[in-house]
């Protein structure tokens, strides 16, 4: 029974004869075959001197190529007619070709797994947890979409407006007591205003507020007096220059105290 055995170089009959071939720079369609059978049986011999075991499988590629060269070695036909004869090397050629592309073959798979050696899978994970719920698809004609779009725009622009407003009007709040000082400076050098004098026309609603707010403390101050002649009308406001003394305590209290 043969067996297969892998030497120092060659793992068979057909590495060798490859080995030969790209050694001798050989083209393996046009082989020279008693070149290549010379070299072939003396790398057997020496293979023999080193005690290195050889196949039968050697020997019968040997005994392939000797009878390959005796062929070659026969005259061609010397009749008038030519005559297409098949290249006794073809059958060898062949062989050759599929050999070395099951090599090729073999070594791309050996790099393939090295490569994948250091690699290591993940096993897939159930993310259904994370995953929200389908996107529904909206199915509208185009001029919709752009009403949709329009309406959308006018929306932020409103909001962005509005923003402005507030960010301007926070900017522009003011305390009751800066109002206060600010509605003493307008009395100067007058006694009386009115109450449409003290608030802008571009007054906004919040500054009336405060003013108004401002007119009742000073009131309560008794800094000033405000009268009005008829519901909803203007509020005359005069300024008090002297504040009325307080009553002095009856003379039973300060006896008792």
């Amino acid at each position: 029974m043969a067996y297969k055995v892998k030497l120092d170089i060659f793992e068979g009959p057909f590495d060798l004869l490859v080995y030969l071939i790209e050694h001798a720079k050989m083209s393996i369609y046009d082989i020279k075959v008693s070149e290549i059978t010379t070299q072939y049986l003396a790398t057997i011999a020496e293979m023999k001197a080193h005690d290195v075991a050889v196949t039968q499988e050697f020997m019968v590629l040997a005994a392939e190529l000797i009878e390959l060269k005796s062929r070659m070695l026969l005259p061609r036909s010397e009749d008038g007619e030519e005559e297409e004869e098949e290249d006794p090397r073809s059958g060898l050629v062949a062989r050759l070709l599929e050999y070395k592309q099951y090599k090729e073959m073999a070594a791309f798979l050996e790099e393939q797994a090295e490569a994948t050696a250091h690699s290591h899978a993940k096993p897939q994970e159930d993310l259904t947890a994370y995953v929200g719920e389908a996107e529904e698809l909206l199915k509208t004609d185009m001029n919709a979409f752009v009403k949709a779009f329009y309406a959308f725009l006018f929306r932020k622009q409103r909001l962005d407006e509005m923003r402005r407003v507030y960010e301007r009007v926070e900017r522009q709040r003011m305390s009751v007591e800066t109002r206060i000082t600010q509605i003493r400076e307008l009395f100067h050098g007058r006694k009386k205003l009115m109450f449409s004098e003290m608030i802008k026309e571009d007054s906004s609603p919040y500054n009336q507020v405060i003013t108004f707010m401002s007119l009742l403390e000073l009131i309560k101050q008794k800094d000033v007096e405000a009268t009005q002649k008829k519901r909803f009308g203007d509020i005359a406001v005069r300024l008090i220059e002297e504040k009325p003394e307080e009553p002095a305590a009856p003379a039973e209290e300060r006896s008792l105290s």
